[in-house]
């Protein structure tokens, strides 16, 4: 076996769990039942799985919400906010993340430059931060098998978009692994396999 050294995982031109953090948006009961382009269990399991790799690869989370105080809104839905524990919550009145000062703030907090995002609605609350994001000088991955539309037509076409402005779409099972990269990082093998038999990406023929 003759694997180079590990480069630098800061300045890797891949991801890697040191230079970048997931962003979390708008996954509350109003959103998810109003998705129309991907099944409602389908999307709570593959964005869980999101989730769940930041969580295993120690990546920090930014997560926020829209309309809660207000009470026009529940948060984000149990499944997935205990999967999230301590992590801070923004709640803003604006339906674009990227306009609300305190999860502009704790983006930048994080110190990574890397930001792979997962939100609802696709057209909406996905793309708008993620077109500011870019502008902000971020480069800005979307995992499109956790996120969803009002439409098929109106999740594709947010993802046209925001890719013709220079996100690199990524999925579940190529973020696992990019993040894992080496199976000689052995401290994070055993929820990475996990992560993809669930998902059903790894197959056992035992």
């Amino acid at each position: 076996m003759t694997s180079f050294p590990r480069r630098d995982p800061r300045t890797d031109n891949l991801l890697t769990p040191e230079n970048a953090a997931l962003l979390v948006i708008d996954y509350q009961p109003t959103q998810i039942n109003s998705i129309q382009s991907i099944p409602h269990p389908t999307l709570i399991k593959n964005v869980a799985m999101t989730i769940q790799l930041a969580q295993s690869f120690q990546v920090p989370i930014v997560l926020s919400t829209v309309n809660v105080e207000s009470g026009r809104n529940a948060d984000t839905i149990p499944a997935l906010k205990k999967l999230m524990p301590g992590i801070v919550s923004y709640d803003r009145t604006n339906i674009n993340a990227w306009e609300d000062k305190d999860f502009v703030e704790a983006v930048s907090a994080t110190g990574r430059t890397n930001l792979v995002i997962v939100g609802l609605w696709t057209e909406a609350c996905l793309a708008f931060p993620t077109l500011d994001a870019l502008q902000s000088g971020y480069d800005v991955y979307p995992v499109v098998d956790a996120v969803g539309g009002t439409s098929t037509i109106a999740h594709e076409t947010a993802l046209r978009r925001i890719q013709q402005a220079g996100a690199q779409l990524i999925t579940n099972a190529q973020l696992a692994c990019e993040w894992q990269r080496d199976w000689n990082r052995t401290e994070t093998v055993p929820d990475f396999v996990q992560a993809l038999v669930q998902a059903g990406d790894f197959v056992s023929y035992d």
